[in-house]
């Protein structure tokens, strides 16, 4: 049976549920929770990568500024460069990927805090969307960028593809950490790297699959972004890294490694999702939005501390 420190996101998703269903008839429909999903799916997958990252007890703020040059990569390619949108896509990947990388070279050989460096490539990849986008919105976007954006029917509601696509990715990273020796490498290392690396296990390769991974999810949450809005916009990914980071946290994974499981995150992304559904559906100013969210953040952070001291 899963521990109590499990079972609570899926506790406050569901006491969330109940509280705004009986504050609007229109929460509790499945077009509005399909509309949640739409809106979460983005920080969700973005929420995957992070949650490797900091399994390892590491951190990484660059995820929403490495995204939004994936989707300015690919779009200009596709629109001004004439390049097939196949192929721009596979560029745009390429880029977030190598940021990943680039991170965890920093991370793994330098042994820089993964704060610092990817406090650092937070304001590269920003510096270089800005300036390769001179700022300016790609639109007229071919449909290849923007298939996933599209819905289908589903029982009479509509079903992004972008959302199929995330639960996907969720399912898969769920079985490759729970069934995978690789997955079990990266709880160890977030345990304990020292005594990781005397067991045996290649601490620096893992950490650095582990950043290159996740750069990789960043490209294709750059893809569905660009596929949602259906512009590559220079100005995305502002409050990504840290929406993401707090899917995370409320999701039950441990900001000191080791500890969490994967569709935890997914949780943790709708909690946030519902509430701002929620409240928006209630008439709340965003500003108590954005207050109610840091709260949540919080107390996720002083229950995972509480815990970590009672297990002592």
């Amino acid at each position: 049976m899963p521990p109590l420190t499990a079972l609570g996101p899926f506790v406050a998703l569901l006491a969330a549920c109940l509280f705004f269903a009986t504050q609007n008839d229109r929460f509790l429909t499945a077009q509005n929770f399909s509309l949640v999903l739409q809106q979460v799916m983005v920080v969700g997958l973005i929420a995957i990568g992070q949650t490797l990252i900091i399994l390892t007890a590491g951190i990484d703020l660059s995820c929403g500024m490495v995204m939004a040059l994936g989707g300015i990569v690919m779009s200009k390619l596709a629109v001004e460069s004439g390049v097939p949108p196949a192929l721009a896509i596979a560029c745009g990947l390429a880029v977030t990927t190598l940021f990943g990388i680039v991170n965890g070279l920093l991370v793994t050989r330098i042994k820089l805090p993964s704060f610092i460096v990817t406090l650092g490539t937070m304001n590269i990849a920003f510096a270089l969307t800005q300036l390769y986008s001179s700022s300016q919105t790609v639109t007229n976007l071919p449909d290849a960028l923007t298939a996933l954006g599209e819905t289908f029917k589903l029982g009479g509601t509509e079903v992004s593809w972008g959302v199929v696509l995330m639960l996907a990715l969720y399912f898969i990273a769920w079985l490759a950490l729970r069934e995978t020796a690789p997955g079990r490498h990266v709880y160890a290392v977030g345990n304990n790297a020292e005594a990781a690396r005397l067991t045996g296990i290649p601490v620096r390769r893992v950490l650095l699959a582990v950043y290159a991974i996740a750069g990789l999810l960043y490209g294709v949450a750059s893809l569905l972004s660009v596929a949602r809005t259906g512009v590559g916009d220079p100005n995305a990914g502002q409050t990504e890294n840290l929406d993401a980071i707090t899917a995370v946290v409320l999701g039950g994974t441990s900001l000191f490694g080791g500890r969490g499981v994967i569709l935890g995150s997914l949780v943790g992304a709708l909690i946030v999702g519902v509430f701002r559904n929620g409240l928006t559906l209630m008439g709340v100013s965003s500003v108590y939005q954005i207050l109610v969210t840091g709260i949540l953040v919080i107390l996720a952070v002083a229950m995972d501390q509480l815990s970590r001291r009672g297990g002592r």
